[in-house]
């Protein structure tokens, strides 16, 4: 017996060493830079959590130029934006009226007008796509639900967030304070949880009420991210990607574990 331990330990000394000598190639030699940056709103939006912004205010438009400086020294080749396919012509229409003209104003200006353009002007970028997927889903379903199997989880962790956020100055906080707090990690975990996660503890007894609505809100982002993957792209682009910051965290999830791409560090650029 204790020959057999002894060739058991020496065994799986062998296969340990072995397993580190291993390495496990996750990239293709070519993949694709890809820089996510998470943002809020700049402009009108229905979304349940939102910031107060004021898209008009000079100084704001000036904040915003500052980041769009720093961004466009990643050189992006390719802008993605969340707007739909089906605005494609008038976004790439109003892109190409703006590289003419930077001075141009918009009624209702957003983060693709203050941003996302001015990156592209900045660094002479030729190609810029939508690929926004719209679809709903119940994020209230906690609140409508009766009988519920675990009625704690979901309201405590609201509770931990809001002291967390309550950290947070947005009034008093500059528009590149703001955007490393949204691309933190910590935060964009939180936003995928709020948004979906969570809704796994909403259920009534047999039945999975709340994971059905995540499921709908993980469909959304798969199929952005399809629509991303559709976009053709050569072993010289690189691709800066600019969404609302829930879609960045499904999308750094989904990017770092690609093949394709490869995520480069926001932070890098967001300084």
């Amino acid at each position: 017996m204790k020959n057999l331990s002894l060739s058991l330990a020496v065994a799986i000394a062998i296969f340990t060493a072995s397993a580190q000598d291993i390495q496990f190639k996750t990239k293709f030699d070519d993949a694709v830079p890809v820089l996510n940056l998470g943002t809020f709103h700049m402009g009108y939006t229905n979304d349940a959590n939102k910031t107060e912004f004021d898209e008009h205010d000079k100084e704001n438009v000036r904040q915003i130029h500052e980041i769009a400086k720093a961004m466009a020294a990643f050189k992006p080749t390719v802008i993605i934006v969340e707007t739909t396919p089906e605005y494609q012509e008038k976004l790439e229409a109003l892109y190409q009226e703006y590289l003419k003209n930077p001075k141009m104003t918009f009624q209702h200006p957003d983060e693709v007008e203050l941003l996302a353009y001015e990156i592209g002007r900045l660094s002479e970028t030729k190609r810029i796509y939508g690929i926004d997927y719209k679809e709903g889903y119940n994020y209230s379903i906690y609140y409508q639900l009766k009988y519920k199997v675990d009625s704690t989880t979901y309201p405590r962790y609201g509770e931990m967030m809001d002291a967390n956020e309550a950290q947070i100055d947005e009034e008093n906080a500059s528009v590149l304070e703001l955007l490393k707090v949204t691309n933190h990690p910590d935060y964009l975990d939180y936003l995928i949880n709020v948004n979906a996660d969570m809704l796994t503890y909403v259920s009534t007894k047999g039945k999975a009420e709340g994971a059905e609505q995540a499921t709908k809100f993980y469909h959304r982002n798969l199929v952005m991210f399809s629509n991303f993957n559709q976009i053709e792209l050569k072993k010289d682009d690189r691709v800066f990607i600019l969404m609302g910051a829930t879609h960045t965290a499904f999308f750094n999830e989904w990017i770092k574990r690609s093949p394709k791409y490869k995520l480069v560090n926001v932070f890098d650029y967001l300084k």
